[in-house]
């Protein structure tokens, strides 16, 4: 990995924890999270979730980053929260999550809105790319990721290309229990995710970029992939909800 990518562990909430719950939670990780350097760390609670551990996480090098954002900065739109509303309090925001895709119909082209709105609140975007079951047995993986990859970052200046993260996310792995192999989601990488980053932003652009995985990703298959030369990190879902299991995530990816 080039000394520039600086591994990366974040933890994906979902629709996990209340107020209360996170508050406790995220005081059982502290201890063993302080100890931890040359690992950025990053917690991604509900919306309402997120001031209770904003303030616990204040005084330490532990990132807030939100689960998902609209990209207008405000306006008649109930229900949705804005990058101008996170960007007072948080430094990520995942965007395109497969469960935003299969759930609420998210499209490359509302993703792509989401992420140069990010980009342009100063807020980094962890964009989620990933195929299906069906698509991985037809043979379409590098088809279906490289197109996501384009379109998601389409129109992007290039001088803020590398401050974006992609998490590679297979769909049939998310919350499974079966993860994708560790090989398996470098070759993807190297083969796929890079060359479409390349073609758009050139390739030290592409290198300079932090690919994680994620997909069932715990503390006993944690280490296969953060071996990986082109894995540069974890996007972590059930696992980051136990406070133990998510240190040991961070503390491998420090080793």
């Amino acid at each position: 990995m080039p000394a520039a990518r600086v591994p990366l562990v974040a933890g994906n909430w979902k629709l996990n924890k209340t107020s209360s719950e996170a508050y406790k939670l995220v005081a059982e990780m502290l201890p063993g999270l302080r100890n931890i350097k040359g690992v950025e760390k990053l917690l991604c609670p509900p919306f309402t979730a997120m001031m209770a551990v904003a303030r616990l996480i204040k005084d330490t090098d532990i990132r807030l980053g939100a689960q998902n954002m609209f990209w207008e900065e405000q306006g008649a739109y109930t229900g949705e929260i804005s990058p101008l509303m996170l960007a007072e309090f948080c430094q990520y925001v995942i965007i395109g999550h497969s469960e935003r895709r299969t759930y609420f119909g998210e499209t490359n082209e509302q993703i792509n809105h989401k992420v140069r709105a990010a980009i342009s609140h100063r807020l980094t975007p962890i964009i989620c790319v990933g195929e299906t079951l069906e698509e991985n047995q037809a043979g379409r993986a590098a088809g279906v990721v490289s197109r996501q990859v384009r379109e998601a970052v389409l129109g992007m200046d290039i001088l803020d290309a590398d401050r974006m993260v992609i998490a590679y996310e297979p769909v049939w792995a998310i919350g499974t229990g079966r993860a994708a192999t560790a090989e398996g989601a470098n070759i993807l990488t190297r083969n796929v995710i890079r060359p479409a980053l390349a073609s758009l932003f050139g390739k030290d652009i592409a290198q300079s970029v932090r690919v994680l995985y994620g997909g069932s990703v715990d503390p006993g298959n944690a280490g296969d992939f953060l071996r990986q030369p082109e894995i540069d990190g974890a996007l972590v879902g059930g696992a980051s909800l136990k406070a133990q299991a998510f240190v040991a995530i961070v503390e491998t990816a420090q080793a």
